[in-house]
């Protein structure tokens, strides 16, 4: 059986939903962020050196690494899906499958690069300083969202816009991997950037996910998706 090695508010969150959209049974165990560091507990490296999540096993095999993990479990169990599910994988040469191979890429080696950066500079100002280093990191926090990451996240969050302002799913008109993984980068931006108002594709697009059965299930066992900052 497949073990889901799950931490808190987490990427992973994505591998749930897809397990579950698929019915294959899986063991989930849950890991928690130590409260002062929001980082991943040792005991995940005694599963992956790596130590990060999401990390699954399966009948001996470790395989980390979302875009990795989603395309093994798409691989092993997609060929018996149908219905909505019947399209996960596209078929090579077709516009669906080239668009599915961007938005698996886009998600981690572009989009979430500025998501982590906004992340980690609004989190700078609150740590422990002398506090007349304080006003002094939180200046210069400010100044680097405003120059560097925010233009970049404005500009990702109106590519998004536009393209899903053209296709119900990211590969188009079927639900795709491509969907699952960038389910989380979807989520991230809305919260970190507060743009829904203005991204009404973005949102839609996040109600649509939201309102799966196989959706929700995974929110009930692995918890929230979207840290609260």
């Amino acid at each position: 059986m497949i073990t889901v090695h799950h931490l808190e508010t987490s990427r992973s969150h994505r591998i749930l939903w897809l397990l579950e959209e698929l019915g294959v049974p899986y063991e989930l165990k849950v890991y928690r962020r130590n409260k002062a560091t929001r980082l991943a507990p040792p005991e995940l490296k005694k599963i992956h050196p790596l130590g990060k999540s999401p990390v699954i096993t399966d009948n001996g095999e470790v395989v980390a690494e979302s875009g990795a993990i989603i395309e093994y479990l798409v691989e092993k169990f997609g060929s018996k899906a149908s219905g909505e599910l019947a399209h996960l994988q596209p078929s090579p040469g077709t516009a669906a499958h080239r668009q599915c191979r961007f938005w698996m890429h886009y998600a981690e080696g572009s989009l979430m690069n500025w998501l982590l950066m906004k992340l980690v500079f609004q989190a700078i100002p609150r740590q422990k300083m002398p506090f007349f280093a304080r006003p002094i990191a939180r200046g210069i926090c400010q100044n680097v969202q405003a120059k560097l990451i925010d233009p970049n996240l404005v500009t990702a969050q109106q590519f998004i816009e536009d393209h899903l302002g053209r296709n119900m799913w990211f590969a188009g008109d079927a639900l795709t991997m491509a969907d699952f993984q960038m389910s989380y980068a979807v989520e991230a931006l809305l919260a970190r950037r507060s743009v829904e108002g203005g991204s009404p594709k973005l949102g839609a697009f996040r109600t649509r996910i939201a309102a799966r059965p196989a959706y929700q299930r995974a929110l009930e066992k692995g918890g929230p998706v979207i840290p609260q900052v």
